[in-house]
């Protein structure tokens, strides 16, 4: 399933922003964002939703492909959100953040409209990503079918937050490291994982002053197997690109057990002792992995 998705770039993380307010986007520039999601849905009152969609259409249009530009669309149950992807989709948008998804029809819907787009303007089929966010029961019990649905698919993961539709949905109560959503944020990236998703995102944090939380909770996403994370506010990314990049001692450290590994094999051994850990041939994917990923393109790993 997996080798049908196109190859996507990591995304350490992506700031929101709102759709009112495309000012803003120097600001995410600046602080160093691999990607920022306009947003049409939550961040605008209804009152400015076809200002906030001419602006962002605008800011798209404008773009110069540094950083990525999402957009989060209303949800599809109405033709609101079929009117924004007219106006978004072009040569300069990355991927349709879409909320509120229910099951795999409104995944295969979008997935439809996107298509629809794409050709219109001349783009290769599957060229937008496609991140469905998972704030119902039923889409989160689907996480696997969801992201297997169609292969546009991708940097899909458990988005928690206080106070949000998720904590709604679940119930649970947040506490200050979010450990009661551990479990969630795991399963989900089992069934991301399974389905073939090779960058799957997490988030947020919304205490915008307690950056020692953030490390906290983003180093917690990072040990699980989360690529990156979703951000509020632009103060929040230094530290998110920081935690979610492997720096030059374990970029070196990859390159000495790959060394190490090879001359075993070399030597008709499967595996080998390399500074007191055991390295077999799944240890050494994974080293090569994240070479690749960081090697493909720099300025995001």
């Amino acid at each position: 399933m997996s080798s049908d998705r196109p190859t996507r770039p990591p995304l350490r993380s992506l700031l929101f922003v709102p759709g009112t307010r495309t000012e803003w986007l120097p600001k995410a520039v600046a602080a160093g964002a691999d990607a920022v999601i306009l947003d049409l849905e939550d961040a605008v009152p209804p009152q400015h939703r076809a200002e906030a969609r001419d602006r962002v259409a605008a800011a798209v249009r404008e773009a110069a492909g540094d950083p990525a530009l999402f957009v989060r669309i209303n949800p599809l149950d109405s033709w609101e959100a079929a009117d924004e992807l007219r106006d978004v989709i072009g040569p300069n948008l990355a991927g349709v953040v879409l909320p509120k998804v229910a099951d795999v029809r409104d995944v295969e819907l979008a997935d439809r409209l996107i298509t629809f787009g794409e050709r219109r303007h001349g783009l290769p089929d599957g060229a937008i990503a496609l991140i469905p966010l998972l704030e119902t029961a039923n889409a989160l019990r689907s996480a696997y079918p969801i992201a297997a649905a169609v292969p546009r698919v991708e940097y899909l993961g458990a988005v928690t937050a206080p106070g949000g539709d998720v904590e709604s949905a679940i119930g649970y109560r947040w506490t200050p490291g979010g450990a009661e959503t551990a479990e969630l944020r795991s399963r989900v990236l089992v069934d991301a994982r399974a389905a073939g998703v090779r960058h799957p995102v997490s988030g947020l944090w919304t205490r915008v002053g307690d950056l020692d939380g953030l490390r906290a909770y983003a180093l917690h996403n990072r040990a699980l197997g989360y690529t990156g994370m979703m951000a509020i506010h632009p103060t929040h990314i230094p530290v998110i690109n920081e935690v979610f990049t492997a720096g030059p001692e374990d970029l070196a450290r990859f390159d000495r057990l790959l060394e190490a590994y090879e001359r075993a094999k070399a030597a008709g051994h499967g595996a080998v002792v390399f500074e007191g850990d055991m390295v077999d041939e799944a240890m050494a994917a994974g080293a090569r992995r994240r070479l690749r990923d960081s090697r493909a393109d720099p300025d995001l790993r």
